[in-house]
């Protein structure tokens, strides 16, 4: 056995070849195992330096399923809900499954790469292998913060590369097409509303009247609208507080949402009393929110009916953005009207459009720095005029004495 100084551990060979390290931690003594001596090392360094950050003995046995969801339970007071949903059932269907039967201490980058690459295998989706990422990097940090480890084991892991889809977007000939389809379409309006200003889905169906400000041009967003498992359609907080925003409207715009609230109040004479007033610009038929998956089956319907290429309806978005900067305006304009948080945000979305503008500023540069043709007189040239000015001079002084009674005056260029 090789022993060490006081509290400082010992470790010993075993007699079927494996080592084992122990050390008396918490006024308990715990056990580890490994193949090799130096894994026995390591593992006693990395408990003292555990045990002299004072991190507790209870908080080194706790197994990552019970962590996490104890994490959850209070993280959650101050998520979204439908954020909330999300973390909960990458935990659940993901994280505890695999690894969730592993003590906080045993975790090591190691460990959770090859989590990440069994994921890979399964045919996890690259984006949500980087969700479950970010959710198991703030829950250790939380378990850092707690004292339960030194650093988090999480930092610095191998991800796969994000997988850069290529944007689909309508251009300004398709934008009419589709807006010709739609104007027999009780929700016309709102697609109008939505490639006019590139608001968000949930943002469009949870609009309220009162969210117009008729006599400044401007429409508010102050909320969503967002189906929530176990509860329904429900009102929430907008994304980020960036969301929340004022978008200025255009006559043509404001002009549209007028005559969309007269066809409205034909809608609610026709239903009567089973209208569930709401105030929202866009109900469904009989004043309830209306139910975003119908919205999306519509939308395509619309969209084949047009001859036009299936797009999601996020693209609305997307396409709004690209004709903005397309067309000149600029790019942090474009970021708060799309509440976004930052205008590297929008330039790294639409980085397509910043390339189309570059063709153009290419083609503006091109024009303004290509020289012009136009000639210009040679040394040799400009020699023999002035040799023939001079000649033609002296001729001039040699006239004879009729031409000076007659006081001809002619002058010859050059001649002083």
């Amino acid at each position: 056995m090789a022993r060490r100084g006081w509290n400082e551990g010992s470790i010993s060979k075993r007699s079927n070849g494996t080592w084992r390290a122990q050390i008396l931690f918490g006024g308990k003594r715990i056990n580890f195992r490994a193949k090799t001596r130096t894994e026995c090392q390591q593992w006693l360094r990395k408990t003292l330096d555990q045990k002299d950050q004072g991190i507790g003995f209870e908080g080194r046995n706790i197994p990552l399923g019970t962590f996490l969801q104890d994490w959850i339970s209070t993280k959650g007071i101050e998520l979204k809900p439908k954020t909330k949903l999300q973390y909960e059932s990458l935990i659940e269907k993901y994280i505890i499954p695999t690894i969730g039967n592993k003590k906080l201490f045993d975790l090591n980058l190691l460990l959770i790469n090859r989590f990440y690459s069994s994921l890979i295998k399964r045919n996890v989706g690259t984006r949500t292998i980087r969700y479950i990422h970010s959710v198991l990097h703030v829950a250790l940090e939380q378990a850092v913060r707690n004292g339960f480890l030194i650093r988090n084991p999480a930092h610095g892991a191998t991800l796969p590369r994000k997988e850069h889809k290529e944007m689909q977007v309508l251009n300004e000939d398709q934008v009419n097409q589709f807006l010709i389809a739609v104007k027999d379409s009780r929700l016309k309006t709102l697609y109008h509303l939505a490639l006019s200003t590139g608001m968000r889905q949930g943002e469009l169906l949870g609009l309220k009247w009162s969210d117009i400000d008729w006599n400044h041009s401007t429409l508010q967003i102050k909320r969503q609208l967002q189906y929530i498992v176990g509860k329904g359609l429900v009102f929430s907080d907008l994304k980020t507080h960036f969301s929340l925003r004022a978008i200025k409207l255009g006559s043509n715009m404001l002009n549209e949402l007028r005559a969309h609230r007269r066809r409205q109040e034909v809608e609610i004479n026709r239903v009567g009393k089973k209208w569930k007033d709401n105030s929202l610009i866009f109900p469904s038929s009989v004043g309830t929110p209306t139910n975003p998956s119908n919205l999306v089956w519509g939308f395509k319907k619309l969209l084949k009916m047009a001859g036009l290429p299936s797009i999601r309806f996020h693209d609305l978005r997307h396409t709004a953005a690209t004709l903005m900067i397309s067309h000149g305006v600029p790019v942090n304009v474009v970021s708060k009207i799309l509440g976004h948080s930052k205008v590297s945000v929008t330039l790294n979305i639409y980085a397509h459009s910043n390339t189309d503008m570059q063709e153009q500023a290419a083609k503006i540069m091109d024009d303004l720095t290509t020289p012009i043709a136009f000639e210009v007189e040679k040394p040799n040239e400009f020699l023999q005029k002035s040799t023939q000015i001079q000649k033609n001079c002296t001729k001039l002084h040699q006239t004879s004495s009729f031409e000076k009674d007659q006081k001809i005056n002619t002058p010859i260029y050059g001649c002083q």
